[in-house]
């Protein structure tokens, strides 16, 4: 029995829903991507999703180029297409899959922001306060910038997320995919005062039931953009430019300064929840220091040992 393109595109986010656990946010993106592939194929006359073929997707993308669209928008609707035609040839409705070959648009992948050792500091610095507010702040930096998060994965951590005896943290990233990543002794005194301190305070004396960990001044969850709005004004008080400064930017932080210190690159892939090596070397952009270190101690005619500093 043939299948309409719409009931093909519904069937496919609905798999993307129960099998991938996407969230709604990257599922409304496939959705926008695959509407205008739609859009393209109904009008090029195709009804049905059995009659794809390989110049139906070639040419969706040489449009897209026409209409001067960013590669990187090329590149994520290519893959949209890319992923919704193999789902066809896995559930049988096309016998052969008609991207197969088809490149992606190339898309320069830009450094990412970081900051400098001295401004991570400042900002913790920044963070000192003995108000509930400064204390909880403190806390959730140490935890941003010690474990690498995503703001979303922070403010959506939970009481039991964090087992301070083992020095561990359990985080639900990207697809509701778990991870264990390491504490430091700086994150976990800061969550131990925190705990102790300024959790009660700003839960107020109804004591009522808050399953997250980290708390606005209502006693409710913090969100993301409370978060922001504090950073911001940490930023100020730091000296560090805001427009510098952001929750990205302190996980790039803490990557960048695994890779420079040595950290295995798989390890910095595992902590940071990334499902494509690729994504994790783009932290390997070390310092022309380092990289002059390098020489020094493991090539031959270096001097065995690391430059000194003056």
């Amino acid at each position: 029995m043939a299948l309409e393109l719409s009931t093909a595109i519904d069937r496919f986010l609905r798999h993307l829903v129960v099998e991938r656990g996407l969230r709604p946010n990257t599922l409304e993106a496939y959705g926008r991507d695959l509407a205008r592939f739609a859009d393209m194929l109904e009008r090029d006359g195709v009804r049905e999703a059995a009659s794809i073929k390989r110049r139906h997707v070639t040419g969706f993308l040489e449009a897209l180029e026409q209409e001067g669209l960013a590669a990187r928008s090329r590149a994520r609707m290519a893959v949209s297409v890319r992923r919704f035609v193999r789902h066809l040839v896995a559930t049988g409705r096309l016998a052969k899959d008609p991207s197969e070959g088809v490149g992606s648009p190339r898309t320069g992948r830009p450094l990412p922001k970081v900051l400098r050792p001295d401004e991570t500091e400042a900002l913790l610095g920044a963070t000192s306060g003995d108000d509930p507010l400064s204390v909880r702040d403190r806390a959730m930096l140490e935890v941003l910038y010690g474990a690498g998060l995503r703001v979303s994965e922070l403010v959506g951590l939970p009481l039991a997320a964090v087992d301070a005896r083992a020095g561990w943290l359990r985080v639900v990233g990207k697809g509701g995919k778990e991870r264990i990543v390491p504490l430091g002794e700086p994150a976990l005194l800061a969550i131990d005062r925190y705990l102790e301190e300024a959790r009660p305070v700003l839960l107020g004396k109804a004591q009522r039931s808050v399953d997250a960990l980290f708390l606005g001044r209502r006693g409710q969850a913090m969100t993301r953009q409370n978060f922001f709005q504090r950073l911001r004004g940490v930023a100020l008080r730091a000296g560090v430019p805001t427009e510098r400064v952001s929750p990205h930017v302190l996980r790039h932080a803490f990557a960048t300064d695994l890779v420079e210190g040595g950290a295995d690159l798989r390890a910095v892939q595992t902590m940071l929840g990334h499902a494509d090596l690729s994504t994790t070397q783009i932290y390997t952009h070390v310092s022309g220091g380092r990289l002059r270190d390098l020489v020094e101690t493991h090539h031959p005619r270096g001097s065995g040992r690391p430059r000194r500093t003056r």
